[in-house]
């Protein structure tokens, strides 16, 4: 998630668990077994879920990675989550006894993984969260047949909203035009994911690090912001998933804010799909913020903004069947009830298209 350096040992006595998904089809194993032959993921364990019996992937994976798990006859995101645990269990004793190293835990999901339940049965395990943590969640995107995916299948969606990353594969094969389009599409529904491509699965950013940053998406497509009385209606889009990025030039009140986050997602949590942000709350750095639908991951306090443009809190909404200006009327309604009144620099305010 968002950090200020990359962590290639563990945090805190954590190990971190990077985790790769994407539509069907859209190279994730090709993309993952270039990654595991880098020295740096020599001690990485590989979990591989599938849905038939007999693994594919696991076995290609295996040729690069020897400690590589199958999860096989279902997804982890539903049906195997169970074993997911157990296997997340079973590395953690085998550390503990001294039999592998456990530097990193890889975890490729099937093509029709929904990442929340994954990432909810980690966070709110009471064995697991305290000594695992989620450092990224990397997502390929098909640059062929991306757009056709993210029209209709909701999964495909789900993905891009949970990504830190989101990877453009098969760009050899796309025009530019094409690779546009399907950015501007990405950066709709997730501003803050972090949007580079591979070619044959090889990628010139390392993609299991953290992003720092946010709505470095944006500012890379120099997408300016689109009319907020745009109906979305344009591009024949459904328009019920919506993305919102907002910023705060002054602090925000941490106590309270909590509070009404806290409201918003015992009441519509599984309308929102992602909440990720880093907040200005009147101290040396700033609390990132991150969370997937009713699970929000523990906030981490930097030391200082040394990584960041700007000191000013950025929080992106991705929603469904929500209108962001209630969102963000209800946020500072919220703040202006305990005496705080953190000025409003609007970042975006836009439909999904």
């Amino acid at each position: 998630m968002i950090t200020t350096t990359r962590m290639n040992t563990r945090t805190n006595n954590k190990c971190p668990i990077d985790i790769v998904t994407g539509f069907l089809g859209s190279g994730k194993t090709t993309l993952l077994g270039n990654i595991l032959r880098e020295g740096e993921f020599e001690g990485a364990s590989v979990i591989i879920n599938e849905y038939g019996k007999a693994g594919l992937d696991h076995r290609l994976i295996r040729r690069v990675k020897e400690r590589t798990v199958l999860l096989a006859g279902g997804c982890v995101c539903c049906n195997r989550r169970e074993d997911l645990i157990a296997e997340l269990k079973n590395m953690l004793n085998e550390h503990q006894s001294g039999a592998i190293s456990l530097d990193r835990v890889v975890i490729e999901t099937t093509g029709l993984a929904d990442p929340a339940p994954i990432l909810f049965s980690i966070l709110t395990h009471p064995l697991l969260v305290h000594h695992y943590y989620i450092e990224t969640v990397a997502v390929c995107l098909d640059a062929v047949n991306g757009e056709m995916h993210l029209e209709n299948n909701p999964e495909s969606v789900k993905q891009i909203a949970a990504a830190d990353r989101v990877i453009i594969t098969k760009t050899d094969i796309s025009t530019p035009e094409n690779l546009e389009r399907l950015r501007q599409r990405i950066v709709q529904i997730n501003p803050a994911a972090h949007i580079q491509e591979a070619v044959h699965g090889h990628v010139s950013v390392p993609i299991l690090t953290p992003v720092t940053g946010l709505l470095a998406s944006r500012r890379a497509t120099n997408q300016p912001p689109r009319d907020e009385k745009s109906d979305g209606s344009a591009a024949g889009h459904a328009t019920n998933i919506r993305s919102m990025a907002i910023g705060f030039d002054e602090p925000l009140d941490w106590l309270a804010f909590g509070i009404w986050l806290s409201m918003l997602l015992q009441k519509h949590g599984e309308k929102v799909f992602r909440v990720k942000g880093i907040v200005d709350v009147g101290e040396d750095g700033p609390i990132v913020l991150d969370g997937v639908q009713h699970i929000i991951h523990p906030p981490r306090h930097l030391e200082d903004w040394k990584d960041y443009e700007t000191r000013q809190s950025q929080i992106v909404f991705i929603m469904r069947d929500i209108e962001p200006r209630r969102i963000m009327d209800s946020l500072t309604a919220f703040q202006h009830l305990i005496g705080a009144r953190p000025e409003i620099q609007e970042i975006n305010l836009e439909p999904f298209a």
